[in-house]
Protein backbone atom coordinates (compact mmCIF):
# COMPACT_ATOMS: atom_id res chain seq x y z
CA UNK A 1 0.00 0.00 0.00
CA UNK A 2 1.72 3.30 -1.16
CA UNK A 3 1.63 6.00 1.41
CA UNK A 4 1.47 9.81 -0.21
CA UNK A 5 1.73 13.07 2.64
CA UNK A 6 -0.25 15.79 0.80
CA UNK A 7 0.10 18.40 4.02
CA UNK A 8 0.51 17.96 8.04
CA UNK A 9 -2.91 16.79 8.33
CA UNK A 10 -3.90 14.26 5.44
CA UNK A 11 -1.92 10.99 3.89
CA UNK A 12 -3.08 9.28 0.83
CA UNK A 13 -3.21 5.52 1.12
CA UNK A 14 -3.01 3.71 -2.39
CA UNK A 15 -4.04 0.03 -3.10
CA UNK A 16 -3.73 -1.71 -5.98
CA UNK A 17 -2.77 1.30 -7.89
CA UNK A 18 -5.84 2.83 -8.11
CA UNK A 19 -8.06 1.94 -4.38
CA UNK A 20 -7.49 4.74 -1.89
CA UNK A 21 -8.19 5.85 1.67
CA UNK A 22 -7.18 8.56 3.84
CA UNK A 23 -5.45 9.33 7.08
CA UNK A 24 -6.33 12.75 8.03
CA UNK A 25 -4.84 14.20 11.33
CA UNK A 26 -6.78 15.31 14.60
CA UNK A 27 -5.58 16.32 17.73
CA UNK A 28 -6.18 12.99 19.30
CA UNK A 29 -5.36 10.11 16.47
CA UNK A 30 -6.04 10.13 12.61
CA UNK A 31 -9.83 9.60 11.29
CA UNK A 32 -9.70 7.12 8.70
CA UNK A 33 -11.64 7.78 5.70
CA UNK A 34 -13.12 4.96 3.35
CA UNK A 35 -11.65 1.22 4.06
CA UNK A 36 -10.53 0.10 0.78
CA UNK A 37 -10.88 -3.55 -0.49
CA UNK A 38 -10.66 -6.69 1.99
CA UNK A 39 -7.48 -7.19 3.56
CA UNK A 40 -5.81 -3.87 4.43
CA UNK A 41 -6.87 -3.60 7.91
CA UNK A 42 -3.46 -4.60 9.32
CA UNK A 43 -1.33 -2.37 6.88
CA UNK A 44 -3.28 0.53 7.39
CA UNK A 45 -2.95 0.06 11.21
CA UNK A 46 0.70 -0.24 10.48
CA UNK A 47 0.81 2.21 8.26
CA UNK A 48 -0.71 4.78 11.16
CA UNK A 49 1.38 3.20 13.71
CA UNK A 50 3.99 4.13 11.84
CA UNK A 51 2.81 8.00 11.08
CA UNK A 52 2.94 8.38 15.31
CA UNK A 53 -0.76 8.25 15.87
CA UNK A 54 -3.48 5.97 16.48
CA UNK A 55 -6.76 5.58 14.43
CA UNK A 56 -9.26 7.02 16.30
CA UNK A 57 -12.49 7.48 13.51
CA UNK A 58 -13.27 5.00 10.58
CA UNK A 59 -15.65 6.83 8.53
CA UNK A 60 -17.39 5.91 4.97
CA UNK A 61 -17.75 8.11 2.13
CA UNK A 62 -20.08 5.37 1.03
CA UNK A 63 -21.05 2.08 1.14
CA UNK A 64 -19.51 0.51 -2.30
CA UNK A 65 -17.50 -2.82 -1.44
CA UNK A 66 -14.32 -1.01 -2.57
CA UNK A 67 -14.88 1.72 0.45
CA UNK A 68 -15.74 -0.77 2.78
CA UNK A 69 -14.09 -3.95 2.40
CA UNK A 70 -11.57 -3.59 5.79
CA UNK A 71 -14.41 -1.93 7.81
CA UNK A 72 -14.95 -5.20 9.81
CA UNK A 73 -11.03 -6.05 10.06
CA UNK A 74 -10.81 -2.76 11.20
CA UNK A 75 -13.16 -2.62 13.71
CA UNK A 76 -12.31 -5.74 15.15
CA UNK A 77 -8.74 -4.27 15.66
CA UNK A 78 -9.74 -1.27 16.77
CA UNK A 79 -13.15 -1.63 18.75
CA UNK A 80 -13.23 1.67 20.35
CA UNK A 81 -13.11 4.01 17.15
CA UNK A 82 -16.03 5.64 16.00
CA UNK A 83 -17.54 4.25 12.91
CA UNK A 84 -19.32 6.87 10.73
CA UNK A 85 -21.33 6.81 7.54
CA UNK A 86 -23.99 9.26 5.74
CA UNK A 87 -27.34 8.05 7.44
CA UNK A 88 -28.91 7.13 4.19
CA UNK A 89 -26.36 4.68 2.81
CA UNK A 90 -25.77 2.97 6.50
CA UNK A 91 -28.72 0.85 5.52
CA UNK A 92 -26.80 -0.31 2.59
CA UNK A 93 -24.60 -2.15 5.05
CA UNK A 94 -27.58 -4.20 6.44
CA UNK A 95 -28.29 -5.42 3.58
CA UNK A 96 -31.41 -3.21 3.33
CA UNK A 97 -31.33 -1.84 -0.32
CA UNK A 98 -34.81 -0.65 -0.38
CA UNK A 99 -35.40 3.02 -1.62
CA UNK A 100 -36.76 6.28 -0.30
CA UNK A 101 -40.27 7.91 -1.08
CA UNK A 102 -38.99 10.80 -3.95
CA UNK A 103 -36.14 9.12 -4.50
CA UNK A 104 -35.02 8.56 -8.43
CA UNK A 105 -35.78 4.77 -9.16
CA UNK A 106 -33.06 4.68 -11.16
CA UNK A 107 -31.05 1.13 -10.52
CA UNK A 108 -28.65 1.07 -7.26
CA UNK A 109 -24.95 -0.08 -9.42
CA UNK A 110 -21.82 -0.72 -8.03
CA UNK A 111 -21.00 -3.61 -5.46
CA UNK A 112 -22.40 -3.43 -2.17
CA UNK A 113 -21.57 -5.69 1.06
CA UNK A 114 -23.02 -6.69 4.51
CA UNK A 115 -20.74 -5.82 6.93
CA UNK A 116 -21.13 -7.01 10.64
CA UNK A 117 -19.59 -3.03 11.91
CA UNK A 118 -22.63 -1.01 13.07
CA UNK A 119 -21.77 2.86 12.59
CA UNK A 120 -22.00 4.34 15.80
CA UNK A 121 -22.34 7.48 13.91
CA UNK A 122 -24.80 8.80 11.38
CA UNK A 123 -24.16 11.53 9.06
CA UNK A 124 -26.42 14.15 7.84
CA UNK A 125 -25.64 17.37 5.77
CA UNK A 126 -23.90 19.79 7.69
CA UNK A 127 -22.49 17.58 11.00
CA UNK A 128 -19.09 17.83 12.07
CA UNK A 129 -16.27 15.04 13.19
CA UNK A 130 -13.21 16.50 14.32
CA UNK A 131 -11.99 19.07 12.54
CA UNK A 132 -14.44 17.53 8.97
CA UNK A 133 -17.43 18.99 8.10
CA UNK A 134 -19.99 16.64 6.41
CA UNK A 135 -21.47 17.50 2.62
CA UNK A 136 -24.05 15.42 1.47
CA UNK A 137 -23.21 14.65 -1.93
CA UNK A 138 -25.80 11.89 -3.41
CA UNK A 139 -25.59 10.43 -6.91
CA UNK A 140 -22.76 7.94 -7.53
CA UNK A 141 -24.85 6.25 -4.36
CA UNK A 142 -27.89 7.54 -2.82
CA UNK A 143 -26.26 8.62 0.23
CA UNK A 144 -22.92 9.33 -0.95
CA UNK A 145 -21.18 12.41 1.71
CA UNK A 146 -17.96 14.37 1.20
CA UNK A 147 -15.41 15.60 4.21
CA UNK A 148 -14.41 19.25 4.02
CA UNK A 149 -11.34 20.22 6.28
CA UNK A 150 -12.42 23.62 7.79
CA UNK A 151 -8.47 23.94 8.87
CA UNK A 152 -7.48 23.68 5.50
CA UNK A 153 -10.17 23.34 3.04
CA UNK A 154 -8.87 20.21 2.41
CA UNK A 155 -12.34 18.27 0.88
CA UNK A 156 -12.55 14.19 0.29
CA UNK A 157 -15.51 13.34 -2.09
CA UNK A 158 -15.30 9.55 -2.43
CA UNK A 159 -16.59 8.75 -5.92
CA UNK A 160 -18.13 12.31 -6.62
CA UNK A 161 -15.23 12.86 -8.93
CA UNK A 162 -12.52 10.93 -10.06
CA UNK A 163 -8.81 11.29 -11.23
CA UNK A 164 -7.83 7.92 -12.25
CA UNK A 165 -8.18 8.42 -16.30
CA UNK A 166 -8.90 12.00 -16.51
CA UNK A 167 -11.00 14.60 -14.01
CA UNK A 168 -14.79 13.48 -14.43
CA UNK A 169 -17.62 13.85 -12.58
CA UNK A 170 -19.01 10.64 -11.77
CA UNK A 171 -21.46 9.05 -14.25
CA UNK A 172 -18.91 10.30 -17.01
CA UNK A 173 -17.40 7.49 -18.88
CA UNK A 174 -14.17 7.87 -19.00
CA UNK A 175 -12.51 5.48 -21.22
CA UNK A 176 -9.14 4.38 -19.16
CA UNK A 177 -11.18 4.06 -16.03
CA UNK A 178 -14.95 3.21 -16.18
CA UNK A 179 -15.63 1.42 -12.91
CA UNK A 180 -16.87 4.79 -11.46
CA UNK A 181 -19.45 5.28 -14.21
CA UNK A 182 -20.41 1.47 -14.40
CA UNK A 183 -21.42 1.83 -10.28
CA UNK A 184 -22.76 5.40 -10.59
CA UNK A 185 -26.41 5.80 -9.56
CA UNK A 186 -27.87 8.70 -10.90
CA UNK A 187 -26.20 11.11 -12.99
CA UNK A 188 -28.73 14.64 -12.74
CA UNK A 189 -27.78 14.07 -8.71
CA UNK A 190 -24.11 13.47 -9.29
CA UNK A 191 -23.93 16.91 -11.54
CA UNK A 192 -25.78 18.65 -8.35
CA UNK A 193 -23.40 17.31 -6.05
CA UNK A 194 -20.26 18.40 -8.35
CA UNK A 195 -21.45 22.15 -8.40
CA UNK A 196 -22.00 21.91 -4.60
CA UNK A 197 -18.46 20.67 -3.72
CA UNK A 198 -16.89 23.17 -6.43
CA UNK A 199 -19.32 25.56 -4.53
CA UNK A 200 -16.70 24.85 -1.33
CA UNK A 201 -13.61 26.09 -3.30
CA UNK A 202 -11.66 23.58 -2.07
CA UNK A 203 -7.45 23.81 -1.40
CA UNK A 204 -7.45 20.00 -2.52
CA UNK A 205 -9.72 17.34 -3.69
CA UNK A 206 -8.94 13.62 -2.90
CA UNK A 207 -11.14 10.90 -4.53
CA UNK A 208 -11.63 7.17 -4.41
CA UNK A 209 -9.75 6.63 -7.46
CA UNK A 210 -6.53 8.69 -8.93
CA UNK A 211 -4.15 11.63 -7.68
CA UNK A 212 -4.69 14.37 -5.17
CA UNK A 213 -5.64 17.87 -6.91
CA UNK A 214 -4.10 20.81 -5.46
CA UNK A 215 -5.73 23.86 -6.21
CA UNK A 216 -8.15 22.04 -8.45
CA UNK A 217 -11.28 24.80 -9.21
CA UNK A 218 -10.20 25.12 -12.95
CA UNK A 219 -10.30 21.13 -13.26
CA UNK A 220 -13.36 20.58 -11.28
CA UNK A 221 -15.32 23.51 -13.63
CA UNK A 222 -14.42 21.88 -16.44
CA UNK A 223 -15.69 18.31 -15.59
CA UNK A 224 -18.50 19.56 -14.23
CA UNK A 225 -19.29 21.56 -17.99
CA UNK A 226 -18.72 17.85 -19.25
CA UNK A 227 -20.73 15.90 -17.31
CA UNK A 228 -23.33 18.66 -18.07
CA UNK A 229 -23.75 18.42 -22.08
CA UNK A 230 -23.65 14.07 -20.55
CA UNK A 231 -27.15 14.72 -18.88
CA UNK A 232 -28.46 17.10 -21.35
CA UNK A 233 -27.83 14.44 -23.59
CA UNK A 234 -29.60 11.68 -22.15
CA UNK A 235 -32.46 14.02 -21.31
CA UNK A 236 -32.86 14.65 -25.08
CA UNK A 237 -32.91 11.21 -25.44
CA UNK A 238 -35.37 10.20 -22.79
CA UNK A 239 -37.69 12.75 -24.55
CA UNK A 240 -37.45 11.98 -27.93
Amino acid sequence: MKVTKHSENLYQLTQLGFINCYLVREDDGFTLIDAAMSGQGPKIIEIARGLGLPITRLLLTHAHADHVGSLDELHEALPDAQVGIGARDARFLSGDMSMDPGEPKTKLRGGYVVTKTKPTLLFNEGDRVGSLEVVATPGHTPGQVAYFDTRDRALIVGDAFQTMGGVAVCGTFVPLFPLVVMATWNKGLALASARKLLALQPSSLSVGHGRVLKQPQAEMERAIQVMERVVAKDKESQEA
